[in-house]
């Protein structure tokens, strides 16, 4: 008989006396999302230069030198704890690699919400990848420019739900947590910002095509309501 995983609650408890193994363990198992959400959020200058794995191989190990400093944060879920050091870490990797080239840190959210300056700008790339025949791939660079100036217009607390939801693929309670907002709001907000996206995408040329004749070809959401 295999012993059950772990849950939230036993791995908070663990995480509160300190326990080493219990931090390995919720590592492994958030692992591929921890990874996902670097490579989401990686400012494109830095591929080739920086490897996710890198970056979470040291958000691993300050999430283990201030492991003892979870006790204070009560209210925090194991993985969006974890989940913040990484961000952290991952803005002090842009900060050391670009420095002056940052964009302007009043565009950030929040810290402790995992904002990043990059947001409008990972959201617009990922979701143009989609277009990649050879007459499209002419228009590429433009179609990124024009999404990710309409993306910036967006709030950003509604920016960083679609990169919550549909890249990092968050729950809506955990969407919330992040955010510091109730789960209401962030549904709410959420279904707002779904409709602004198709709004901006349908003025994409050939975005709708493609995703009418192959909707994997494109990065355009679903909605999702799982909490």
């Amino acid at each position: 008989m295999t012993d059950s995983p772990p849950t939230d609650d036993k791995l908070a408890e663990r995480l509160r006396h300190g326990e080493v193994e219990a931090l390995a363990e919720l590592f492994a198992m958030h692992q591929a999302r921890l990874w996902r959400m670097v490579n989401f959020r990686l400012d494109r200058r830095l591929l080739g230069r920086v490897d996710p794995d890198d970056v979470l191989q040291d958000g691993y190990l300050a999430a283990a030198q201030r492991i003892q400093h979870y006790a204070n944060v009560t209210s925090m879920s194991p993985f969006v704890w974890l989940r913040l050091i990484v961000s952290q870490t991952l803005i002090d990797v842009h900060r050391h690699h670009l420095g002056a080239q940052q964009r302007d840190a009043g565009r950030e959210v929040a810290i402790q919400a995992g904002g990043s300056p990059t947001t409008s700008a990972s959201l617009a790339i990922h979701l143009i990848d989609g277009l990649t025949s050879p007459s499209q791939a002419a228009q590429r660079a433009e179609a990124i420019f024009q999404v990710e100036k309409a993306i910036g217009d967006m709030d950003a607390i509604d920016q960083e739900v679609l990169a919550l939801r549909h890249f990092e693929e968050l729950t809506n309670s955990e969407v919330a947590e992040v955010l510091g907002i109730q789960r209401k709001a962030a549904s709410i907000r959420y279904f707002r910002a779904i409709r602004r996206l198709k709004t901006i995408l349908a003025g994409v040329p050939g975005f709708m095509d493609d995703r009418a004749a192959d909707p994997r070809t494109t990065g355009l959401p679903e909605q999702r309501d799982h909490d």
